[in-house]
């Protein structure tokens, strides 16, 4: 345990000083305030070490291109086929990676301090037939997915909404995507997101996230 502690505090020292044009954000809680659901360790892995892992890598990959320099990350990921060709798959995954993390952490908060507005629960009546349906759905997609990726829920400029994953950390803002409209949640069901606490479960997993959705936040997005 010891040696995890170094090997963490040594991975956030280097998240601290890094430098570039894209910077890790700060979490909107502490590391343990999303237990038992999502345990701390998990946590501060997932964000100082995976994230700020894309975060560098994505630095590195565009730090040779000057005129990128002005762009934030949604247009830089909308941009990734007119990038010069030795950076798109950098771009790809380790842009797309950092966008989706900074999405995610975003949409969650400690289990109990946040409700889902009457609209919102009104609009997934509407488009699932209940709000327990479209768990249903969400968990399906989850669980569904081969291997690494996301879930998201998405809604379109008319106010549909409806559940679609991609593989990897492919996003919609990515020209390639045939996603329509804008995140309101997400889900990360990549296995660095739960092995430690829920190893092979990913069910498991994929149900202990809605203790911790930031519905105020959802609801936000969408609106609502």
């Amino acid at each position: 345990m010891k040696r995890i502690n170094i090997l963490l505090s040594f991975l956030l020292m280097i998240t601290v000083f890094s430098f570039g044009q894209f910077k890790l954000p700060s979490l909107p809680y502490e590391y343990g305030a999303l237990e038992p659901f999502i345990d701390s360790t998990t946590m501060r892995i997932h964000h100082t070490a995976h994230q700020a892992a894309y975060v560098n890598n994505l630095n590195k990959a565009v730090e040779k291109y000057p005129q990128y320099n002005k762009l934030d990350i949604t247009e830089l990921l909308r941009k990734i086929n007119t990038l010069p060709k030795d950076i798109q798959t950098a771009v790809r995954n380790n842009g797309g990676g950092h966008y989706n993390h900074t999405f995610f952490w975003e949409i969650m908060a400690p289990a109990g301090t946040t409700t889902m507005s009457p609209a919102l629960e009104k609009a997934l009546v509407k488009q699932f037939g209940s709000v327990d349906k479209f768990r249903e759905e969400f968990e399906k997609a989850a669980t569904g997915r081969f291997g690494s990726g996301w879930v998201w829920l998405m809604q379109k400029s008319d106010g549909t909404l409806y559940i679609d994953s991609t593989p990897n950390q492919d996003n919609m803002l990515m020209p390639f995507n045939t996603m329509k409209g804008k995140p309101i949640l997400a889900l990360d069901v990549w296995e660095h997101a739960y092995y430690l606490k829920y190893q092979s479960k990913r069910a498991a997993y994929v149900k202990a996230f809605w203790n911790v959705v930031n519905w105020n936040k959802v609801s936000e997005l969408a609106g609502l």
